[in-house]
């Protein structure tokens, strides 16, 4: 059996319809039924139900994206920071192996061979380097929690990991979400051009688990679909797939005449409360592994061409 923390949100939610399909026995934890930040709470509960496995999707991204961390920060300090330390405590004392969802967003920009940063790459885009978002801040310092040094890119006080950190970036998939980071591109009206490395939600769950099931080194994995790609890119691919959103009244679609900041500055300026991480990971780790992702045009012209509008996914729930 199989704990999951943060099953209602949206990558955890992905983890638990893994699992059903998978038949898999698993239970959900939500912080109403179980304080699992209080680590004697959690700890208490790993060693009265002995699960195989503790899944960590539980943390604080900020809504409608990671500006509301700014004004946030006491609760985001507690779910990206703190948290990941306790439950490491909890699965310690009670002998439960485990893997956090973590992010790539520590990072910004690619390496100068541009081969994407890697597991091993120092974090650029976090407090220590005095240059990120509150959220990237925090994210950063979960992996710390952990006994990861961002500082030196090595582990501390112990010669190997104590679970599987598993990078997201910027999830997607085909169905029509507020977190969707398609939907977010056909809601915005101008975009910021950039490149990023994005994660498909439900390959990016799937190979999180296989590290799991392969027994894999645990450890950091990028999990992102191979490649990267930038923003114009992505609004071609869906000019080219035909979708198009409705407004929230049901009549007037969106406009398909995208428009784009001028640069960066225009559009901390005009949109943004914070910077944001836009960065290239590299995943020759997790392929080396056996584990392979869709390359990541070909998988998010997949999302496109069976793409499910909003009223049809909530009545498929």
């Amino acid at each position: 059996m199989i704990f999951i923390l943060g099953g209602k949100g949206y990558v955890g939610q992905a983890f638990c319809d893994l699992l059903k399909g998978k038949g898999i026995d698993f239970r959900s934890i939500s912080r109403e039924e179980l304080n699992y930040a209080d680590e004697a709470t959690l700890t208490a509960a790993l060693k009265n139900e002995q699960p195989d496995f503790l899944i960590n999707c539980a943390g604080y991204t900020g809504k409608p994206n990671v500006d509301a961390c700014e004004t946030d920060k006491a609760n985001c300090v507690a779910g990206n920071a703190v948290l990941p330390g306790v439950i490491d405590a909890a699965c310690g004392e009670a002998g439960v192996p485990w893997g956090h969802v973590s992010s790539g967003c520590i990072f910004s920009g690619n390496t100068p061979d541009s081969s994407g940063f890697s597991e091993t790459s120092i974090p650029n885009f976090s407090f220590r380097t005095n240059n990120c978002s509150f959220y990237s801040g925090t994210k950063a310092l979960g992996e710390e929690a952990l006994g990861y040094s961002a500082q030196n890119a090595q582990w501390l006080h112990a010669s190997t990991p104590s679970c599987y950190i598993w990078r997201l970036r910027i999830p997607f998939n085909q169905e029509e979400s507020p977190r969707n980071y398609l939907t977010k591109l056909m809601r915005y009206p101008t975009l910021l051009e950039a490149e990023n490395s994005i994660s498909q939600l439900q390959e990016f769950v799937s190979a999180c688990f296989a590290t799991w099931e392969k027994r894999l080194p645990l450890g950091i994995y990028n999990v992102t679909n191979p490649g990267s790609v930038h923003t114009s890119d992505v609004v071609e691919l869906i000019k080219k797939a035909g979708v198009q959103l409705e407004q929230s009244t049901g009549t007037n679609p969106f406009p398909t005449d995208y428009k784009f900041f001028t640069d960066n500055d225009e559009f901390m300026t005009k949109a943004a409360k914070t910077p944001r991480s836009n960065c290239v990971m590299n995943t020759d780790k997790l392929q080396a592994a056996g584990i392979k992702l869709t390359p990541v045009n070909e998988a998010i012209m997949d999302a496109l061409l069976s793409w499910k509008p909003e009223a049809q996914v909530a009545a498929t729930v």
